[in-house]
């Protein structure tokens, strides 16, 4: 998830684009960049780091236009550095371009344009779009644009200029976000509205699969062969907060709801649905050392943690190797038995948290093969271990998290069905199925969303009161359960706590009275009959009993008071699906309690000290 902005008028370009990118730096913080037309040639300034630094290289120089495009990036490809930022430039440096989202061929079409004789001069999956543009160039600048985005497969959000047709801006869109800011005498193009609110009210908001043609004097819609399109404006009516937050009430709540998105980019290049194969040649795992573990440790704390419980569940079920989930803050006190027969699964959200870091290099220390999953292209925890997997599910505002939870578990699961592959213990008839799954994982969030964020809503004002709340679920169910009460614990300070659902009557259940909210996971259809038998005796106590099942699981509907239910999926796959009414939830709660959702008290996003 980056930040674009773009700007075809009569003033000067670049302070325009600098504002409008300052506006959008929650979606893009690593490095950045602008390109101005200034009469001559294309006039490109970029710097990594934070915005700030490409703002003092601008103020500082001379340069003028008055059309250009800008972008603030969140690495995906490439490490954060001023080669890998945008704008992105074909081999003359006459066609620019910025972009948000994942091209999934990249790789092939790197090779083929190499061939032909195109040099690049970054790391990033974005470079080959301006090269693409370049070798089509000569059908004048909207024609090429379709052209070269017609051979890739992904997302994007691109705003593209060509020295060749100075003034024009083309922007495109498909799966990632982009509106056009309609003024008097000059129009704007951005990733997101709150970069635009300075300037203009009145947007058009393109949708998936069209194109916008900007200038001064005027923007014209078409879609992807070349027809008109005509739609009324729109009127921003958001006051300038609420727009960075996409018109939602809270960052937590809009990255809710950014979950389909970070799912489907985390699996985005990785999965071939057809062969039911997972491709992650990026992890470094090959068929020998894949071969020669003899366990598997994920070490992370917090919610991630629980991310790590439900991933080794997955390694021990399709790879047959013996795997558990380590707290980091534990991990290195505790004399852990790793050596080089080991693979340690180090998990950050943000790849500087100090407890895992600090597990990664005591399990490096003693031997074990390392592998990261973590948000943050460049972090510590990507550098200092000798394999990565990138969740790509962008920036992550809220404190509680969220999408990068959902996201670190389809990592997992992709990891899982890997080391099952390549160890041999995972046949091709369930790999299949397993990625067929994955690939409905994204429309089955949304189905969620839809279909349950109100009922949840009217839910969360019985909690309003409440002191304490349980968790219960056996299997899979337990480890999200741990998450759910977490989310609850963090956002509405509501005592919530998490137990295997066998383990209620060894002490627990002595808490439970009239009233007490017990929310129990039931997605394991093997564990379906011990799990009723635990509802029930929660039930007999008078607690308030709110199931989250899955599609076909009944019986818990004669026994919960209230239902919530998530579509049918591979029970292995459950927690992605129970996660969402759980944050839903947590967050309502806090609300109806008039917490801080995006910033609870004592907390940090990133936890940088031990």
């Amino acid at each position: 998830m980056c930040g674009i902005m773009g700007y075809a008028g009569g003033r000067p370009a670049a302070p325009i684009l600098i504002e409008g990118l300052g506006k959008l730096e929650y979606r893009g913080y690593d490095s950045a960049g602008i390109a101005v037309w200034n009469g001559i040639d294309m006039a490109v300034m970029k710097s990594a780091g934070a915005l700030s630094n490409l703002a003092g290289i601008v103020s500082r120089s001379s340069i003028s236009g008055s059309t250009g495009i800008g972008h603030t990036r969140w690495a995906t490809h490439g490490r954060p550095s001023c080669e890998n930022a945008h704008p992105q430039v074909d081999c003359s440096g006459r066609i620019v371009l910025v972009h948000n989202g994942i091209i999934e061929n990249h790789a092939e079409l790197r090779e083929q344009l190499i061939s032909r004789g195109h040099v690049f001069r970054s790391e990033t999956d974005t470079e080959v779009l301006p090269h693409l543009i370049e070798e089509c160039s000569g059908e004048g600048l909207e024609k090429a644009v379709r052209r070269a985005v017609s051979h890739v497969r992904g997302s994007y959000a691109l705003a593209v200029m060509d020295a060749a047709e100075p003034g024009l801006i083309v922007a495109v869109r498909k799966d990632s976000p982009l509106v056009v800011g309609l003024g008097h005498g000059e129009n704007f193009v951005a990733s997101d509205i709150p970069a635009l609110l300075g300037q203009t009210r009145r947007v058009h908001i393109l949708a998936d699969g069209e194109m916008a043609s900007v200038r001064a004097d005027g923007v014209h819609l078409q879609d992807m062969q070349g027809n008109e399109i005509t739609r009324d404006v729109f009127d921003v009516t958001w006051n300038a907060q609420a727009a960075e937050r996409g018109g939602y009430a809270h960052f937590m709540l809009k990255e809710i709801h950014e979950q389909p998105t970070a799912i489907r980019n985390t699996l985005a290049a990785r999965i071939d649905e057809s062969t039911g194969r997972v491709n992650l040649a990026e992890a470094g795992l090959d068929t020998a050392l894949a071969r020669s573990l003899d366990r598997v440790i994920a070490i992370a704390c917090g919610t991630a943690s629980y991310a790590g419980q439900v991933g080794m569940r997955a390694v021990e079920e399709l790879a047959r190797a013996p795997a558990h989930c380590e707290l980091a803050s534990e991990f290195r006190y505790s004399d852990p038995l790793v050596d080089e027969g080991a693979l340690a699964v180090v998990i950050s959200q943000s790849g500087e948290t100090a407890d895992t870091l600090a597990g990664l290099r005591e399990a490096v220390r003693r031997g074990a093969n390392a592998i990261a999953i973590t948000n943050v292209v460049g972090s510590t925890v990507a550098r200092e271990a000798s394999r990565v997997v990138y969740t790509w599910a962008g920036p992550e505002i809220a404190v509680a998290s969220t999408k990068a939870y959902t996201a670190q578990l389809i990592a997992l699961y992709l990891l899982a069905v890997d080391l099952g592959a390549k160890r041999g213990t995972l046949g091709d008839d369930r790999a299949r199925a397993l990625v067929r799954e994955m690939c409905e994982l994204p429309s089955k969030v949304e189905w969620i969303l839809g279909s349950v964020e109100q009922r949840v809503r009217k839910l969360s004002e019985e909690l309003v009161h409440a002191d304490h709340a349980f968790f219960i679920g056996r299997g899979l169910d337990f480890a999200s359960a741990m998450e759910g009460a977490l989310k609850m614990k963090e956002v509405s300070y509501i005592h919530a706590e998490a137990y295997p659902a066998g383990e209620l009557k060894h002490g627990p259940l002595a808490l439970v009275s009239r009233g007490t909210p017990v929310f129990a996971l039931c997605t394991q259809e093997r564990l379906a009959e011990k799990m009723l038998s635990n509802v029930q005796e929660a039930a007999a106590r008078g607690a308030r009993v709110i199931a989250i099942s899955m599609d076909g699981c009944d019986g818990v509907g004669r026994l919960a008071d209230e239902v919530l239910r998530v579509p049918r999926t591979d029970p292995l796959l459950a927690p992605v699906l129970t996660v969402v009414p759980m944050q839903l939830l947590a967050y309502y709660a806090a609300c109806a309690r008039g917490t801080d959702v995006d910033k609870p008290r004592n907390l940090a996003k990133c936890v940088t000290v031990e």
